[in-house]
């Protein structure tokens, strides 16, 4: 089984209520070959939400508490990101996940950029907070932009 971003698979869960249809991504989920998950709306968010970024480093960061997610508005939201991760490092061993396809830049989902943490849309090398937990889990993560199907 394979998970995918909700947000790949057309649903509109993005933090400005949108998504990132990837079209191959939606016929798996619609031929039951792959389950969709949004690390965030299950660590609690809604949809619209406040664009967050990680401040002080990457997700492998964050997981060792040395760097926070902080939404634009300056709150931190480190414990909301850490929920979703490991709702979703659950999800993937409950389905025995083999591959988990998640939205490239996010911070949650990132699996090799992300957004440097000032809003101004510069992106740096780096995982997000789910990316990094699943990783650490054994978990193959890739992204819309590497995965071919």
């Amino acid at each position: 089984m394979i998970l995918v971003s909700s947000c790949l698979a057309g649903m509109k869960v993005r933090y400005n209520g949108t998504d990132c249809l990837d079209e191959k991504i939606q016929k798996l989920l619609n031929e039951n070959q792959a389950i969709a998950v949004c690390p965030e709306l299950l660590g609690g968010f809604s949809t619209p939400r406040e664009p967050a970024e990680i401040i002080g480093g990457n997700g492998e960061d964050v997981l060792a508490g040395t760097a926070k997610v902080v939404d634009r508005s300056g709150t931190d939201v480190t414990d909301m990101y850490l929920e979703g991760a490991y709702i979703t490092l659950a999800k993937a061993q409950e389905v025995s996940a083999t591959m988990v396809v998640l939205k490239e830049n996010s911070p949650s989902c990132g699996s090799s950029m992300i957004y440097n943490g000032e809003f101004k849309g510069k992106k740096i090398a780096g995982n997000g907070v789910t990316t990094a937990l699943l990783r650490k889990n054994g978990i193959e993560v890739t992204s819309e932009e590497n995965w071919l199907l």
